[in-house]
């Protein structure tokens, strides 16, 4: 299984100039839990979540208007191409301890894959790996 057959394209972005408040209104407005942070020529260098939202304002004890998203980014962005693997997105995700990926065809960015998607789609990715394993005394490797 593909990124592209997981993936979601309707991905939300933020300029890295913005407030967190502008941040929090596409993630309200949306209905998702975080935002891609994009430099002036759309490629992501972050990505600003929910939680991230909630600890900034408790610790900071600032207005979200006077909080700069590009303050609160994770780092490092893993991406993903929408021809990679499953498992192999997901492995990169769990060695960087990220749980999503912004997906990018060359130089534009086309999507996004969560920790969520897979785990919602994981009988699927698990019935396509048993029929991998099934079709192995299929192959001709002689």
């Amino acid at each position: 299984m593909q990124v592209s057959d997981l993936m979601a394209t309707d991905v939300v972005t933020v300029d890295r100039d913005a407030s967190l408040r502008a941040a929090v209104r596409e993630l309200l407005e949306n209905e998702v839990g975080s935002v891609i942070i994009v430099d002036d020529k759309g490629n992501p260098i972050g990505i600003v979540t929910e939680s991230d939202a909630l600890r900034a304002g408790y610790v900071t004890e600032k207005p979200f208007d006077e909080i700069a998203v590009i303050d609160l980014t994770h780092r490092p962005v893993i991406t993903t191409k929408p021809s990679s693997t499953i498992r192999w997105v997901a492995k990169q995700m769990a060695d960087n301890d990220v749980k999503k990926a912004p997906v990018m065809d060359d130089l534009e960015l086309v999507g996004i894959i969560t920790l969520t998607d897979i785990v919602w789609h994981l009988s699927d990715i698990q019935a396509e790996a048993g029929e991998l394993a099934g079709s192995e005394e299929d192959w001709n490797l002689d």
